[in-house]
C-alpha cells in the first residue's frame, strides 16, 4: 500500500508538471511510468535513511515530493535546453546532498552523465548505495570538496542553495565549467533574487548581460521558484 501511496503522488506531480511544461513533457513522456518507478524508488531510500542522515528537513511524504522531486524536476525543459549543444553532455551537481537535484534530474535524462559532488562521507555513502539500488549507469559520486573537482569538465553545473551566491563561491563554481557551460541555480523569489543578483555584478562587473533569471513554478507549491543561469566566460 505504501508504495501505491508513493507512485500515485509522483505519477499525479509529475503529469502536473508535463501538463504545464511541453519541454518537460517531451523528455519525461516517452519513459513516464519508468521514470515513476525510479523516482518512486528513490523516494524510500530517502525515507529509509533520513532519520539517521538528516537527507532533508522533512518527514512528510506529500512534501518530499513536492518541495524536493518536483522542485529539483521544475526547471528540466530549461536544463535540457541549455545543454542540449554539448556531446557529451556532462553536468554536476555541486553539494549533491541527497541527490537533489542530481538524481531526479538523472532519472529524466539518461543521455547525460551526471556527478554528484558531496564532501561529506555518509551522505556520499548513500549516494553511491542509492545509484546501486537504482542502477544509474549515467551517474556517479566524487566524495570530495569542490575546489579539488578537475575544473572544465562539465557542460553545466547546478546546486539548490537558497543562500546568496557570493564571488567567492561563483568563482569556485564557474571553474568547474566546460567552455561555453554554465552554471544553474535554484532559487526562490524573484525580488530577493533579483537583489542578490545586482550584488554579486557590483562586486563582478563582468557578470552583466550574462545571466538570466527564469520562472520554475513546482506543481502543488504556492510559493516562487526560479532559476539563476549564468553564462560563464567562452574560453
Amino acid at each position: 500500500m505504501r508504495n501505491d501511496e508513493i507512485h500515485g503522488m509522483v505519477s499525479h506531480g509529475i503529469s502536473l508538471l508535463c501538463q504545464h511544461d511541453r519541454n518537460a513533457d517531451a523528455i519525461i513522456a516517452p519513459r513516464a511510468e519508468s521514470i515513476v518507478s525510479l523516482l518512486g524508488a528513490y523516494i524510500r531510500e530517502i525515507e529509509t535513511f533520513n532519520p539517521a542522515l538528516s537527507l532533508v528537513g522533512t518527514d512528510d511524504r506529500q512534501e518530499l515530493v513536492t518541495r524536493h522531486i518536483l522542485d529539483s524536476l521544475s526547471p528540466l525543459g530549461i536544463i535540457a535546453s541549455k545543454v542540449a549543444g554539448f556531446s557529451p553532455v556532462h553536468i554536476a551537481d555541486v553539494g549533491s546532498g541527497a541527490g537533489l537535484p542530481g538524481i531526479p534530474l538523472a532519472i529524466t535524462m539518461p543521455d547525460a552523465r551526471f556527478t554528484l559532488i558531496e564532501r561529506k562521507g555518509r551522505r556520499a555513502g548513500f549516494l553511491r548505495n542509492t545509484l546501486e539500488v537504482l542502477g544509474l549507469p549515467n551517474v556517479s559520486v566524487e566524495e570530495q570538496e569542490m575546489e579539488k573537482v578537475k575544473i572544465g569538465n562539465f557542460a553545466l553545473v547546478t546546486f539548490r542553495a537558497f543562500r546568496p551566491l557570493e564571488p567567492r563561491i561563483y568563482k569556485k563554481l564557474a571553474r568547474l565549467c566546460a567552455k561555453g557551460g554554465v552554471l544553474a541555480a535554484y532559487k526562490g523569489r524573484r525580488a530577493k533574487t533579483e537583489a542578490e543578483m545586482a550584488e554579486l555584478e557590483q562586486a563582478l562587473p563582468s557578470l552583466v548581460g550574462r545571466w538570466e533569471l527564469l520562472p520554475c513554478p513546482v506543481p502543488g507549491l504556492d510559493e516562487e521558484r526560479h532559476l539563476v543561469v549564468i553564462s560563464t566566460f567562452p574560453g
